[in-house]
């Protein structure tokens, strides 16, 4: 019986890492999948991994029906046994229904992939209906770690190296890297308390909380 599965982790988690290997572990075994994502840091249509792995994909824009491309597609004779759904936390939760029904009603496997919370610390609704659907919901084993050695929990935006908490959801950025200058919209994974508080690596470092990197590795 096919299945919806939802992996979820916070930035840095290695979320489009696994997509990608769960789409070359089908492939292998002579399955037949699609591969789409939305809102990729490495640009439109494409699955990009901070390991350096990129694949090409379908872009999911705000009025894309799953439902139909996959019934448009199977009666023009292509065949489809699954779906990786990247970046799925900006898709709408019409969207997510639409990819139950493909399970449920075409046993089509859909492996979707995303954040469950904003840089606010509020759902996506993407997310939250992936939760309330999906027949597995999997926290991905990989964890970020905050910049204090805690389990980071929250992903934070940061402007100019300034850490907000409003503005636009969507604003594509990538993971702030301790020795590069701050981009203008960057992201930082957190624990809670420090989200809290709006404690960054660099304002921690400023205030001598953290004058020198975590000792891993």
């Amino acid at each position: 019986m096919a299945e919806l599965h939802f992996f979820t982790g916070t930035m840095d988690s290695g979320k489009s890492t696994l997509a990608l290997q769960t789409d070359h572990n089908h492939a292998a075994r002579g399955r037949v999948g699609q591969i789409f994502t939305a809102h990729d840091r490495g640009g439109p249509a494409v699955v990009s991994s901070r390991l350096g792995l990129r694949r090409d994909a379908l872009e999911v824009t705000g009025d894309f029906d799953f439902w139909a491309h996959v019934v448009g597609s199977l009666t023009q004779g292509a065949r489809i046994d699954y779906l990786v759904c990247d970046e799925a936390q900006f898709y709408s939760a019409a969207q997510v229904e639409q990819l139950a029904k493909l399970v449920d009603e075409l046993q089509i496997d859909v492996f979707a992939f995303g954040i469950l919370t904003d840089f606010r610390t509020l759902l996506f609704p993407g997310s939250a209906r992936l939760v309330e659907l999906a027949d597995r919901v999997n926290v991905l084993q990989v964890e970020a770690l905050c910049w204090c050695g805690k389990r980071a929990l929250h992903n934070a935006r940061t402007e100019s190296g300034v850490m907000v908490t409003d503005g636009e959801v969507v604003v594509v950025g990538d993971v702030d890297m301790a020795d590069e200058p701050a981009a203008e919209v960057a992201y930082e994974v957190l624990c809670r308390q420090h989200h809290r508080r709006r404690l960054t690596a660099a304002r921690a470092k400023a205030v001598s909380l953290a004058p020198e990197p975590l000792p891993f590795g």
